[in-house]
C-alpha cells in the first residue's frame, strides 16, 4: 500500500509530465550541479537499446547482487508500481526515502524556475532523485536503463560509465530519434564515451556500422555480443538452458527464467558486459555467482507466465518488434492451441504491424485501451483486427478486458494479455486481485 506522503510525492513528481518529453542534457546538467553532481562518485553500467534493454540491466544487476556488493538499479517505465523505477540491494525505494529524494530534487527544480532557467522534465526529475539515492545508499554499482534514444536522455548525463551496452535497435519513436535504424543507432551509440568499453547486442548491421564507427571515434573498445553462437540445451515457456563462449571463457548450462529465444541473446549480452568487467578488474565474480544471478532475474510484465489454470501470459509487447518476439515464442511453445489475445497499444506506435503479428497466432480477440492520453481507440483498433479476418470484442476498460477474458477460459489453451505497458500494469493489478481472491490457481507465480 502506497503511503499518503509517497502519493503526495508522486503527484509532485508528476507535476512536471507538463513540460513534455524534452531531449538534451542542458536542464539535468543544471539541476545535477544545485544537487552536488551525485552521479560522478558512481560506477554506472549504461544501458540503452530499443527492446531488452529492461531484461539486460536485471540479468547484470542480479549477478552483481549475488557478488554480495551494494548495486542500485533504475529502470522504466513502472507496471504497477512508481517505487519500481528504483531499486537497491533487492529492494524498492521505500515510500519515506522516495518522499525525501522528490522533496530535494523537486525543491531544485523549483529554484530553477524562480531563477528563470528551464525546468526539468518529469523524467528528467525521476533520474536526478535515482542518482541522489544511490549516493545515500553508497551503491558499488549502479544499472542505468536509458529512458529514451540515448545521446539527449537524462541518464547520459554520466560522464564515464564503467561500461556502456546497446542492445536490439529497430524502429521505434520515430517521431524523436530518427525514422531509420542508422539513425536510431546513432541516438543509441551517443551513450558511448571515451576509452569506455561498449558491448553491442545489436544484430542489425547498419546498426552495428553506426555504432562501431562512434566507438573508433571515442577510442572505445566495442564487444560485438552478437559473434556468440549459444547452443540451446532446453527451451519452454519458463526459461532456457544454454551453453555459450564469452571471451574465450565458456559458460557451461546456463539457466534463465525468462522466456524466449531473444531472452537468450538478452542474458548472453548482460554476460559480455559481467566477463568485460572482471577481465579489467572492475569486477569480482564467480561462475556460481553468475549462475546464481542468471537464474534469479526476472522482468515484470515480459512474457510473465502468470498461471497454469488458466494458462495465462502477459507481454509488454508495444512495438513491432516485441509483437514479432512474442509471436514467436507463442507458436514455438504453443503450436497448434486454442489461444486468445487480448490486447490495447497506443496510437503512436506500428498498431497495423503488430497487429498483423498477433493475427499469425490466433483469429480470436478482445481489444481495449490503456489508460493514457496516447492511446488507440478501442473502435479504431477493433476495426484493424476485423480488416484481418480475425473475431474481435471490444472491451470497455482493462479490468472489463480481464473480465470477458475470463469468462471464456473453458475454450482456450492460453490467454494472452499484450500490448502497451500501461495496459499491462493495469492488466497484472486486476490478475493479482483475481489470483488473492482465488479465481484464478496461483499455481506459477507468487504474487
Amino acid at each position: 500500500m502506497v503511503s499518503d506522503n509517497s502519493m503526495d510525492a508522486i503527484s509532485r513528481i508528476h507535476g512536471y509530465l507538463k513540460f513534455g518529453v524534452v531531449l538534451g542534457l542542458e536542464r539535468m546538467n543544471k539541476l545535477m550541479e544545485k544537487l552536488g553532481n551525485p552521479q560522478d562518485s558512481l560506477d554506472v553500467i549504461h544501458v540503452a537499446g530499443t527492446n531488452g534493454k529492461g531484461s539486460v540491466c536485471r540479468y547484470i544487476y542480479e549477478i552483481l547482487r549475488e557478488t554480495g556488493c551494494h548495486a542500485g538499479l533504475y529502470t522504466s517505465p513502472y507496471i504497477e508500481e512508481f517505487n519500481e523505477r528504483i531499486e537497491f540491494d533487492g529492494k524498492r525505494i521505500s515510500d519515506d526515502e522516495l518522499e525525501s529524494a522528490a522533496k530535494t530534487v523537486c525543491d531544485a527544480a523549483d529554484e530553477m524556475l524562480a531563477a528563470g532557467m528551464d525546468s526539468p522534465t518529469e523524467f528528467e526529475i525521476v533520474t536526478a532523485m535515482a542518482f541522489l539515492y544511490f549516493k545515500q545508499k553508497g551503491c558499488d554499482y549502479v544499472v542505468l536503463e536509458v529512458g529514451l534514444g540515448g545521446r539527449g536522455d537524462s541518464t547520459n548525463i554520466v560522464k564515464k560509465p564503467l561500461c556502456s551496452v546497446i542492445t536490439s535497435i529497430s524502429l521505434d519513436h520515430t517521431d524523436r530519434l530518427g525514422e531509420t535504424i542508422p539513425e536510431i543507432a546513432g541516438e543509441k551509440a551517443g551513450i558511448i564515451k571515451e576509452t569506455c568499453p561498449v558491448i553491442v547486442g545489436a544484430k542489425d548491421e547498419e546498426a552495428k556500422a553506426v555504432i562501431r564507427k562512434r566507438a573508433t571515434e571515442m577510442n572505445a573498445p566495442m564487444f560485438d555480443a552478437t559473434v556468440a553462437f549459444p547452443v540451446i540445451k532446453r527451451e519452454d515457456i519458463r526459461g532456457s538452458s544454454f551453453t555459450v563462449e564469452v571471451l574465450d571463457k565458456e559458460y557451461r548450462g546456463i539457466e534463465i527464467s525468462m522466456a524466449g529465444r531473444h531472452q537468450i541473446d538478452n542474458a548472453v549480452c548482460a554476460l559480455y558486459a559481467i566477463e568485460v568487467l572482471r577481465i579489467r578488474g572492475k569486477l569480482e565474480v564467480s561462475t556460481a555467482e553468475i549462475r546464481k544471478g542468471m537464474r534469479a532475474a526476472t522482468n515484470m510484465g515480459r512474457l510473465e507466465l502468470i498461471s497454469d489454470k488458466p494458462c495465462i501470459l502477459i507481454d509488454g509487447a508495444h512495438n513491432f518488434d516485441g509483437a514479432r518476439v512474442l509471436k514467436e515464442t507463442v507458436l514455438r511453445n504453443f503450436e497448434g492451441k486454442r489461444i486468445l489475445m487480448v490486447v490495447g497499444m497506443l496510437a503512436d506506435k506500428e498498431v497495423k504491424r503488430a497487429a498483423a503479428c498477433f493475427s499469425e497466432m490466433t483469429s480470436d480477440f478482445i481489444v481495449t485501451e490503456p489508460a493514457n492520453p496516447r492511446a488507440l481507440k478501442t473502435s479504431d483498433f477493433a476495426q484493424i483486427i476485423t480488416k484481418l479476418g480475425c473475431h474481435c470484442e471490444e472491451a470497455l476498460n482493462p479490468v472489463d478486458a480481464v473480465d470477458k477474458a475470463l469468462a471464456r477460459r473453458d475454450k482456450y489453451d492460453l490467454i494472452v494479455f499484450a500490448g502497451s505497458l500501461y495496459l499491462i500494469g493495469d492488466i497484472r493489478r486486476e490478475l493479482a486481485r483475481l489470483t488473492y481472491e482465488e479465481v484464478i490457481d496461483k499455481d506459477v507465480y507468487s504474487w
